[in-house]
């Protein structure tokens, strides 16, 4: 028996690694979540019938270890040196002119990575199993985490691969994902617990727990971008050598990671990086330039604490300090009252900012926020930065708490809501000009009903001359009309007609979506016209019918039942369909279905579509399109910089389909 065990355990073992190296590592899982937890669950199972076969670094060991009283210190055999910091082009250039001359070269290579704003952290490994994991402390000594780094799941327990050496020393960050930092403060704030300043202090805090289960229940990762100590084995011999074997050892590397040449190209990473960086699923405060060859690394030494290798080129600060000039209220397109800070000008983020969200009533609240404060404003991805902190020894006497309004700014309809709820709302529906325009501006997103040449400012002109009091009055205007308006030429006048014109041909779910349903968004527009296939259908649900509908919950039933009932809906609903807006008999939709049964995966950056047109034109054609690249996907679509899923679908042998490529096969193609 236990003979069988132990093999059905280290079978376990052996899946279990290999699907975290697919999903942390390739990000490419190949097996769905679940069944991954049915491996989990049986592998608990066996060790819990044999206690004794159980490994140091079996993976139902990364949660449930004792807390300890303290984080011991750890001496770190190689120092983990800062960085020089570089803020200019000029420091960039300089900083290569002195490799260069050192090195005797007329081209230096560098390894360009992005810097994220977390936690670095060294993790030795013995004959491949983790031992000790250690935060940069003061460069010489650390602190011993080794029972926190066990529970963060994208950092391996063991490496994969035979070929590593027998004493392994990783370098990394330890950081939190922009999606699990809300997660977490909201978890906090329902619990009425202090909220986080940012991903990298909440990634700090957790990784520092004495109680490896707090730390277990964080949303931490993490990347490795370099190696320390190195015995037993054959040594890389280049930066981008080294991040090679690391990703080959089951070490997530960025996948972002790339190799330049001189100044020149260092630069242009760093403008690259700089575009996409509120794309990016964590924080980032610059990139690193490194020198990829060791020998040229040893050559060029350190000076002070820092290596003369390497420099890091930062981005302008995310956070900066200023003061409140006033609070006004804002209203959107489903009532929702939003309090935005006006502020004293501040740079930050590398634009002027003059306003910033306080969310809601309850965050002015927590924040106690006041005219007149000294505050920190974040611009970290928001469209309109944030208030995060008062400065409150910076309080001005005499100031008082905001007041939230009780009737709306615009229409003066009463502001409903308990005061403790979290989100407070208008009462004046459409009669309420602010979310007229809101509900406008939503209908003719690209999303929606896509008009092109609807902008805000057209939409504002509209609503407030009345010549467009809801969405159907869209479908009445004329060249005349449009003549009228401000700044409207023949030729913008006539390129909007024809874009509203060309909207009434659309989708059911474009539709659904364009309505501005509450709680009905892009994905759940889609799913209900799927299900019912016509608007009557639709119309006429009730509850039961709703929640039975994959993704629809009470919440979302409640929310479709109520705007179906309203007289006025059901008015401009008839209104829309009259003026011709229209869309295919799902029993009767003349659709190509020739890529039915076939996987797409999309990566890159494409010249003539976006990722939306892209996954859209493919759902027309009956494709299935997923995220992640397996042994169950047809086709890669890859435009520019395809990172990781184009070296997985290489190795799969899957076929990858450039954009023109692409469009032939959809038969698109011009």
């Amino acid at each position: 028996m236990k003979k069988g065990s132990r093999a059905e355990i280290d079978r376990l073992y052996g899946q279990i690694r290999y699907h975290d190296y697919c999903y942390y590592v390739l990000d490419a899982p190949e097996i769905p979540d679940a069944e991954y937890d049915r491996l989990y669950r049986e592998l608990i199972a066996l060790e819990v019938r044999n206690p004794d076969l159980v490994a140091g670094d079996s993976p139902t060991k990364r949660v449930g270890s004792a807390p300890v009283q303290n984080l011991d210190e750890v001496q770190h055999a190689i120092p983990m040196l800062s960085l020089s910091n570089a803020f200019a082009q000029d420091e960039v250039i300089e900083f290569d002119r002195r490799c260069r001359e050192a090195l005797g070269l007329d081209v230096v290579d560098y390894v360009a990575e992005p810097k994220l704003d977390g936690l670095a952290i060294s993790l030795h490994y013995d004959d491949g199993q983790l031992v000790r994991a250690a935060t940069r402390g003061d460069g010489n000594r650390g602190e011993d985490v080794t029972h926190n780094a066990r529970t963060i799941r994208s950092i391996p327990l063991h490496l994969v691969g035979g070929d590593y050496p027998d004493q392994l020393e990783v370098r990394g960050e330890v950081y939190m994902p922009h999606a699990g930092f809300a997660r977490l403060n909201d978890v906090q704030r329902r619990s009425g617990s202090k909220l986080y300043v940012n991903p990298r202090n909440a990634a700090a805090g957790s990784l520092r727990q004495l109680d490896p289960r707090i730390t277990a229940s964080r949303p931490l990762a993490f990347y490795g971008y370099g190696v320390g100590l190195v015995n037993g084995g054959a040594s890389p011999e280049s930066q981008s050598q080294a991040l090679g074997a690391l990703r080959h050892w089951g070490i997530p590397v960025n996948p972002r990671v790339s190799t330049v040449s001189g100044a020149e190209g260092c630069m242009e990473y760093h403008e690259n990086i700089l575009v996409i960086r509120e794309k990016l699923a964590y924080d980032i405060d610059g990139v690193v330039y490194k020198v990829d060859s060791f020998s040229a690394q040893d050559q060029l030494g350190f000076i002070a604490r820092a290596p003369r290798w390497a420099l890091a080129h930062k981005f302008p600060a995310q956070e900066e300090l200023t003061v409140i000039q006033g609070i006004e209220v804002q209203v959107g397109r489903t009532g929702a009252v939003t309090p935005v800070a006006r502020l004293q000008p501040v740079f930050v983020g590398g634009v002027t900012v003059s306003n910033a969200t306080l969310h809601n009533a309850s965050e002015i609240r927590r924040l106690d926020v006041r005219i007149g404060d000294t505050v920190i404003v974040r611009r970290a991805g928001d469209v309109i930065p944030e208030v995060v902190k008062v400065v409150l020894d910076r309080r001005i006497e005499g100031t008082r708490s905001f007041r939230f309004p009780k009737r709306c700014p615009i229409c003066g309809s009463d502001i409903v809501g308990d005061v403790d709820q979290v989100v407070l709302r208008c009462s004046g529906g459409l009669f309420c000009r602010a979310q007229l325009k809101e509900s406008i501006k939503h209908f003719a997103s690209r999303r929606a009903m896509d008009i092109e040449g609807l902008g805000s400012k057209l939409v504002d002109q509209l609503v407030e001359t009345r010549y467009v009091r809801d969405v159907a009055d869209l479908f009445d205007l004329d060249l005349e009309t449009l003549l009228s308006l401000e700044r409207m030429g023949e030729k913008s006048a006539r390129n909007l007609l024809h874009a509203i014109d060309h909207c009434r041909n659309t989708s059911l779910g474009r539709f659904l979506f364009a309505l501005g349903i509450p709680q009905v968004g892009e994905v759940t527009a889609n799913i209900l016209a799927e299900h019912f296939a016509t608007l009557d259908g639709l119309r006429v649900a009730d509850q039961s019918q709703l929640e039975e509908v994959s993704d629809v919950g009470p919440v979302v039933a409640e929310e479709v039942l109520r705007f179906f009932s309203q007289t006025d809906n059901q008015q401009v609903l008839d209104r829309l369909l009259l003026v011709g807006v229209t869309w295919p008999d799902k029993q009767n939709s003349t659709t190509s279905h020739k890529l039915a049964g076939k996987t797409f995966v999309l990566t890159g950056s494409l010249d003539h579509l976006t990722r939306d047109d892209a996954k859209q034109r493919l759902t027309r054609h009956g494709a299935r399109v997923t995220t992640s690249v397996s042994g169950k996907t047809d086709f890669l679509v890859a435009g520019s910089d395809p990172g990781s899923k184009l070296v997985r679908a290489e190795e799969l042998g899957i076929s990858v389909l450039d954009e023109t490529a692409f469009l032939l096969l959809l038969g698109e193609h011009k």
